[in-house]
């Protein structure tokens, strides 16, 4: 039970950390910006439980090989999403797109607007740092339950934040600090695999 609490809780707060910055609140915002909160909020979810599934379903399957094999897995996973992150935490502002977003609003049913959140979202997170972390931690812990949970709920939150605080979430938050630190936190984390590897 505690082991499950600890890789629910640690789930939650890396893809936290991880989404905050990245492109998957960015998207959201700008589905805001373009269709009603709740329909986006709604296809954002669906798109997110989804993606944690399959990665979770990935992360189950690397428990079946050697515990030698799996500590090399989750090392690149964690490195890739390290780099990933560290590549967007440093990479210079590029302000020519932010206006991009501001496109004019047309009228969207529901569904329409759902759906179109939902591909948007669902094609985003493919090979996302979160979804690498996710199958990693699934591995790591052997907690699928819990790590799915927790992943779903960061994911959640963030597009809560995104749909519910909009634009004053992204004025004030520093995007590429958090990059960075989710970043340095993914090594942190291949660091501590490839040792476990080689251990």
């Amino acid at each position: 039970m505690s082991t499950a609490l600890v890789a629910l809780a640690s789930t939650f707060a890396l893809i936290l950390v991880a989404e905050l910055p990245d492109k998957t609140m960015v998207a959201t915002l700008v589905l805001t910006t373009r269709f009603r909160a709740i329909p986006v909020f709604l296809g954002v979810c669906a798109a997110f439980a989804i993606q944690c599934v399959i990665a979770v379903a990935f992360g189950s399957a690397l428990t079946l090989l050697p515990d030698s094999v799996v500590s090399a897995v989750v090392a690149v996973m964690f490195g890739i999403g390290a780099f990933m992150l560290l590549r967007e935490g440093f990479r210079p502002e590029d302000a020519s797109g932010e206006d991009a977003s501001r496109s004019g609003a047309g009228p969207a049913t529901f569904i329409r607007s759902a759906l179109t959140s939902f591909g948007v979202l669902f094609a985003a997170e493919w090979g996302d740092a979160s979804q690498l972390a996710t199958a990693g931690l699934t591995a790591r812990y052997g907690q699928p339950v819990a790590v799915g949970i927790g992943a779903f709920l960061a994911l959640v939150v963030v597009a809560g934040l995104a749909v519910f605080i909009g634009s004053k979430v992204r004025g004030r938050l520093r995007p590429k600090l958090l990059q960075r630190v989710a970043g340095f936190a993914f090594g942190a984390f291949a660091l501590f695999a490839l040792w476990q590897t080689i251990s």
